[in-house]
């Protein structure tokens, strides 16, 4: 393929497309990071974008590159100025919205590791320029096959708790929450994977990747089989693969990929597996599940209420089930709120925060 831009290079996501880009001899136009300039300037090295933006101006001296830009408006001005016809958009959080909308309006192609992007405004994007990057919509997409489906599973590891009293969970601090039983991830995600606020926030993306309310999500404690598809004539058929985003990344980039990524799934070696309910008592953010898939344009809130809580859970400000309590608050308070448009959604995420931050 042509070359692309790589927003979020210094993350997991990023470190791994950069391996599969060098695998296909993908070249990369651009760079995308935060702060982590010492990755930054080894990816420069061996990669050689023509252009290199940064989250901070202070940093903007550390950087081993002569063209470099800087903050949100850096990233969208790589975006408007590159040749690249995919965006690979790895980036953290809500700050993950504007350069999805920035490259979707200029009719690039998205590879979307970005769930936020989807969860806050997937009503606005068009998602014909949609490619997501993400074990369990990858599964699905893998699955699906244009038979006539009669409901879609996604699967969850448990996150950090899984195997925790419910009364020890009360006091768990920021640091037990990010010893993830199954892999390394970054801060937020794995706060998220605790919480069980990814697997809403995958439901979500999976509702506007396949325009389907039809949907749940079950515990899979090995991490093994990432997604079910169970079709109308009764069968159910699931995806099975090792913990490796380098598959669905070079799918996303490569459109078809028959050459081997990882190696076969060790049946004898798994041995037993085991499908557990996601219960509201562990993960009260379950308790909107059936609601949200219904009213999806309340992602909006769900997603900013949650980016104040973990920040609030981090300085200690609040416990671990705090951090649902001020969810649910949020949801609550601005559960009749609704997007007509892009610049309503920003407008109601600076209110939730706001209203978050203010209790």
């Amino acid at each position: 393929m042509s070359s692309i831009v790589l927003l979020g290079s210094t993350g997991s996501i990023g470190v791994n497309t950069l391996i599969v880009a060098q695998r296909y001899n993908i070249p990369i136009e651009a760079l995308v990071a935060g702060s982590n300039i010492d990755l930054l300037n080894a990816q420069i090295k061996t990669h050689r974008p023509k252009v290199v933006a940064i989250a901070n101006e202070k940093d903007k001296h550390k950087v081993n590159h002569p063209n470099v830009l800087c903050g949100k408006e850096g990233i969208l001005q790589v975006i408007e100025n590159a040749a690249s016809d995919t965006i690979v958009n790895a980036l953290v959080g809500y700050a993950g919205l504007a350069p999805t909308l920035k490259a979707t309006s200029l009719g690039k192609r998205v590879a979307l590791a970005n769930k936020e992007s989807l969860v806050v405004a997937g009503e606005f994007i068009d998602m014909s320029l949609i490619t997501p990057i993400d074990s369990e919509h990858f599964g699905l997409w893998y699955l699906m096959n244009e038979r006539p489906l009669s409901k879609l599973y996604i699967t969850a590891s448990g996150g950090a708790f899984r195997e925790w009293e419910l009364d020890k969970m009360k006091d768990a601090t920021f640091s037990d929450a990010l010893k993830h039983p199954n892999w390394s991830m970054g801060n937020k995600i794995t706060i998220d994977s605790a919480t069980m606020t990814n697997k809403l926030f995958e439901l979500l993306e999976a509702k506007w990747l396949f325009d389907t309310s039809n949907i749940d999500a079950v515990i899979e404690k090995k991490s093994i089989i990432h997604a079910l598809a169970e079709f109308k004539d009764g069968s159910t058929t699931a995806h099975f693969a090792g913990v490796d985003m380098k598959l669905p990344i070079a799918f996303a980039l490569q459109g078809e990929v028959t050459d081997n990524i990882l190696p076969p799934t060790d049946l004898l070696g798994i041995g037993s597996l085991e499908f557990l309910p996601i219960e509201a008592a562990r993960y009260p953010i379950w308790n909107i599940k059936e609601h949200i898939l219904k009213n999806p344009h309340l992602g909006v809130v769900v997603n900013a209420a949650n980016e104040v809580a973990i920040e609030a859970f981090q300085k200690e400000q609040c416990s671990f089930f705090g951090m649902s309590d001020i969810v649910l608050d949020a949801y609550k308070k601005f559960e009749n709120v609704e997007a007509a448009n892009i610049s309503e959604v920003i407008e109601i995420d600076k209110e939730v925060r706001a209203y978050v931050t203010a209790k």
